[in-house]
């Protein structure tokens, strides 16, 4: 049986349209007998959509700013500090990148010029890069929207492609994947996603396909939950049963256990402080 010891895709309150706390969330990774636990709060015009696309304010990202004080264990979890970032382009480019900030969190001005993304990524440990808004994407080729996936794995801080198999954006699977493994990054194979699409099956054939071709090439995964509320947090029973259904190898998947994962990141040159 797969073993999944983290859970490296995960939101809080601060997400909006979830209903957990942090430490809500480690106490449920906890109980759930997780070693890791990654928050990715969504970094999202979804949020705040009145964001202006050229000039933006920190104000209303600041839990990305202050995510320094969180312990880097907690009740025995070893947590880690992320971002879901939203895929806003076909060239691959993330939410808050073009986004000038001039003015701190308290309205003082910033001795150098940023972009939001870079304000914000800089307190990440990682980012997962996800497309949520598709409707940039209508009409596109598929090399374009296979480009927009090259781009995104590109970024240095994005270390996962988010839900790929559900976001309704055809891609060229084999050449999407082929670069994740040639740059050691990670797919994910998305509980909430599979869970979901029980009912007409099509997101399910998707993340098989997927899931099959990163064993083909050798492409790590992540197996994430993507839980909303704390409940759901390390619980992955569709994953793992559509994973075993293909036989898919353990050595594959990097979120077996904190020591995996964390050598994952490592390995694309992201290193935690602490661990």
């Amino acid at each position: 049986m797969l073993q999944n010891r983290c859970d490296v895709h995960t939101h809080t309150l601060y997400s909006r349209h979830a209903y957990s706390t942090v430490r809500e969330n480690v106490l449920a990774a906890r109980e759930a007998g997780l070693e890791l636990l990654g928050v990715t709060d969504h970094f999202s015009d979804m949020l705040f959509p009145n964001t202006d696309l050229t000039r933006g304010s920190l104000r209303d990202y600041q839990h990305f700013i202050n995510m320094r004080v969180w312990p880097r264990t907690w009740e025995g979890i070893r947590l880690l500090h992320g971002a879901e970032a939203d895929i806003r382009t076909l060239d691959g480019r993330l939410f808050g990148q073009g986004i000038e900030v001039a003015e701190d969190i308290t309205g003082r001005s910033l001795s150098a010029a940023a972009t939001l993304y870079d304000r914000v990524v800089a307190g990440c440990d990682y980012v997962i890069a996800s497309v949520h808004y598709k409707e940039f994407a209508a009409g596109a080729s598929l090399a374009q929207t296979t480009q927009m996936y090259l781009g995104a794995l590109a970024q240095p801080k994005v270390l996962v492609l988010g839900h790929t198999g559900r976001a309704g954006v055809p891609f060229d699977v084999d050449e999407v994947v082929g670069e994740a493994a040639r740059r050691h990054k990670l797919i994910e194979i998305n509980e909430h996603s599979l869970e979901i699409s029980r009912r007409d099956g099509r997101t399910w054939t998707s993340c098989s396909k997927i899931a099959e071709k990163c064993a083909e090439l050798g492409c790590q995964i992540v197996v994430n939950t993507d839980a909303h509320i704390c409940p759901s947090i390390g619980r992955t029973p569709n994953a793992l049963e559509m994973l075993e259904r293909i036989h898919f190898p353990q050595e594959l998947v990097a979120t077996r256990s904190a020591e995996a994962f964390l050598s994952a990141m490592a390995t694309t040159g992201l290193e935690v402080p602490g661990f």
